[in-house]
């Protein structure tokens, strides 16, 4: 291990966990890590020490909110979830988790009352954590829940067995580990789909205890809701007079399934017990399925007329008034990253209307204000998410302008929006936003600083951002972080972030991986380009990635590495590395073969390095027929297709001379470890320096403590022993 890498994991800091045994299954109550750093950097440790702020929801009176905040014990590989009370002005912050238990998913029941899951149960509480009571009787199954408006019934989650893509083990055979799979879509993300989740129906008592009769609203229906992978509760909603539900749903499975992002919104009559799709006219006959090149670009344009919508359709609200119910909504099927619309569908006339079209990009989240005339969202522009409103004719209004990401946001009152922001040195905190002061426009108070104990003992990075004209004659702009503690008169090495996607923004994201803090911390300036194919800069740029992976997105990564070494004095261009994950690894491996020697090493977490092999790996069909364009085994294959498939990565090995770390998780089925092992094995078998971390655990992300921490441990290590 190089001398200065050796300092950096050896200590930095001294780390202590309360943690207590509980005398049943060992349990471990992990509370808020106490740090004490022996210098100003910031280290993989305390990283992984600092608390995580998740959920969140204010009382309806607006006096009072819940949050949700993980904490993380490296010692333990645990997490802990916990709920806080606190003022809505953060005054009097008081913790109501106070054993070992997770307790997630608090919602209000009225001033006094919070309901929350623990168990698999619904539980509710006081504001001081007291007078708690098990509200449901479900034997551990539920998974999430959402009350109606008057209280009187519940949404439950709870999954429910699945056999029409694996078939049942046979009687006989209980232990075998074997699964015969009848058609695709049978595993999604990191597991095996056996399970699917339906919503329930319960009646609720006026001392807000469950009944124990659930009605399935999807009774016989072999579809999921929410939907897979990252479905939750923001895909259900409440009418204001309880009596309705919608919901989200993609109403197919198998090849149907795979190739399609087609869902759709639906409500459901709790009193009738039927059901209406709100974006399919009622005689809509779903075409049939002809698995050709012809299936792969069904829906190019957007739809001539509002009955029939067939994109992703997701997240509904209904305006406080009933009248509206709102959702994202994306314009064509098979493209999952489509711009995210905002639909307003009028219930009283039928008639739709998209409410952001003047915003040429998506719109991340949103909510209604309480006299439903206007919808306050989040959107990203130029590389930060910030707040917008729009009203009922589609009057888009820019209200906030930070050098920071808002991540979510609902109403706290009448007048005042309750956000979570956070940036590229700042993780999520909680924030009161007053859109319309009086004296000041728009103003913005913190309420939250959960991490301030951690925060102060660090130096800070600098952020700057740089416009550079591209080798097409566009302006593109790349974000610049330097270490703490800047000297300009110095040369840094210097890293070249590769964004994943490949359609997600470089905003001020906060992350626990692609930290660019603890980056610059250890030394090194990070250039951080928003090449073509991210949003944020119209529409145009977004979609100029599909189908040409290679071309001007690869030349807009290499321009801003070489404007940064032209025009940075402290970039030293002898130093340079690239590094990225996703589509990012993508771009690490194929820049390995068409660097011209400007880097000294490479690091590819998670990347696709064999386009024809991913092609038929993914469990996402729909994401390879677009981006691709077409199938590889067709023979008249479109021109965009071809260059896809020559472009490879794997097709430039005999290229590569510079050092690569591979890093890939076992449990990635979205892009399967095959790719890093082959990737790692043929710069091997080149003859070049290489690395592979591999987790059997992990999927596409690194989620458990000690993985994290020897994530960044073997990313430093590498970067050190080529960069110092």
């Amino acid at each position: 291990m190089n001398k200065s890498m050796t300092i950096v994991a050896a200590a930095a800091l001294l780390l202590t966990a309360s943690c207590t045994q509980k005398e049943n299954n060992e349990k471990v109550n992990i509370q808020k890590q106490t740090v004490k750093l022996e210098s100003d950097q910031m280290t993989p440790e305390a990283l992984w020490a600092m608390s995580r702020l998740s959920s969140y929801q204010a009382s309806p009176d607006g006096l009072h909110i819940v949050f949700q905040t993980g904490y993380y014990s490296v010692e333990e590989n645990a997490s802990h979830q916990v709920l806080w009370m606190m003022k809505a002005d953060g005054s009097e912050q008081k913790q109501l988790t106070t054993d070992a238990d997770n307790e997630t998913d608090a919602q209000w029941l009225d001033n006094e009352t919070i309901a929350f899951l623990r168990g698999g149960e619904v539980w509710s509480m006081d504001l001081e954590g007291n007078a708690r009571k098990q509200l449901s009787n479900s034997e551990g199954s539920i998974e999430g829940f959402m009350f109606s408006p008057d209280r009187s019934k519940v949404i439950l989650l709870k999954s429910i067995d699945f056999n029409d893509i694996i078939k049942a083990k046979p009687a006989d055979l209980p232990k075998t580990t074997g699964r015969v799979v009848t058609d695709l879509m049978y595993r999604h993300w990191d597991h095996y789909v056996e399970t699917i989740q339906h919503p329930f129906v319960a009646e609720v008592n006026s001392q807000f205890s469950i009944h124990d009769s659930h009605i399935d609203i999807l009774e016989g229906e072999p579809f999921e809701c929410p939907m897979e992978p990252f479905g939750g509760m923001e895909q259900l909603a409440w009418s204001p007079d309880s009596k309705q539900i919608a919901y989200t749903c993609r109403k197919k499975t198998g090849l149907a399934y795979s190739i399609s992002t087609d869902s759709d919104i639906f409500l459901y009559d709790v009193e009738k017990k039927e059901t209406t799709n709100l974006c399919k006219p009622a005689d809509y006959v779903e075409p049939a399925i002809e698995p050709s090149k012809t299936m792969l670009h069904q829906t190019v344009n957007a739809p001539e007329n509002l009955k029939n919508l067939p994109g992703y359709d997701q997240n509904p609200k209904f305006s406080p008034d009933g009248r509206y119910i709102t959702w994202l909504s994306m314009a064509r099927n098979g493209y999952e990253a489509d711009r995210m619309r905002l639909c307003c569908h009028d219930l009283q006339n039928g008639e739709k209307t998209f409410l952001t079209e003047s915003f040429d990009s998506n719109v991340d989240d949103y909510c209604w204000t309480p006299d439903s005339k206007t919808i306050y969202f989040i959107g990203v522009w130029h590389a930060t998410e910030n707040l917008y409103s729009t009203n009922l004719q589609g009057e888009v209004k820019q209200i906030t302008n930070f050098q920071a990401d808002f991540g979510s946001l609902q109403m706290l009152n009448d007048k005042q929006i309750l956000a979570e922001k956070h940036s590229f040195t700042e993780p999520a905190d909680l924030y009161v936003v007053t859109p319309s002061d009086p004296n000041y426009g728009v103003t913005i108070a913190q309420i939250t600083e959960i991490n301030k104990d951690i925060l102060d003992q660090l130096g800070k990075p600098s952020v700057d951002q740089r416009w550079v004209k591209t080798t097409d004659g566009q302006q593109m702009l790349y974000w610049i972080i330097q270490p703490p503690h800047f000297d300009p008169n110095k040369k840094y090495p210097t890293l070249l972030f590769c964004e994943g996607g490949p359609q997600s923004p470089v905003s001020q994201f906060w992350s626990y991986r692609w930290n660019f803090f603890i980056m610059a911390s250890q030394g090194y300036v990070i250039i951080a380009p928003n090449r073509r194919g991210l949003p944020g800069f119209g529409q145009e740029w977004l979609e100029e990635i599909s189908g040409d992976w290679t071309g001007q997105c690869m030349n807009d990564y290499l321009t801003a590495i070489d404007d940064a070494c032209d025009s940075l004095s402290y970039v030293d261009r002898d130093r340079l590395a690239a590094v990225g994950a996703s589509f990012g690894g993508f771009s690490v491996y194929y820049l390995a073969g068409h660097h011209d020697k400007r880097f000294k090493c490479f690091i590819a977490h998670d990347g696709a390095f064999n386009l024809e092999a991913m092609y038929t790996e993914t469990e996402e069909n729909w994401f390879s027929n677009w981006e691709y364009d077409d199938a590889y085994w067709n023979p008249d294959q479109t021109d965009r297709a071809r260059k896809t498939y020559a472009n490879s990565p794997h097709r430039f090995v005999d290229k590569w001379d510079t050092p690569i770390l591979c890093i890939h998780g076992e449990k990635d089925y979205r892009i399967n470890a095959t790719q890093g092992m082959s990737a790692f094995n043929a710069a091997r078998m080149r003859g070049i320096e290489a690395e592979l971390l591999i987790f059997p655990d992990e999927n596409h992300w690194v989620l458990k403590p000690q993985n994290g921490i020897l994530w960044q441990r073997t990313y430093f290590d590498w970067l050190a022993r080529w960069l110092k």
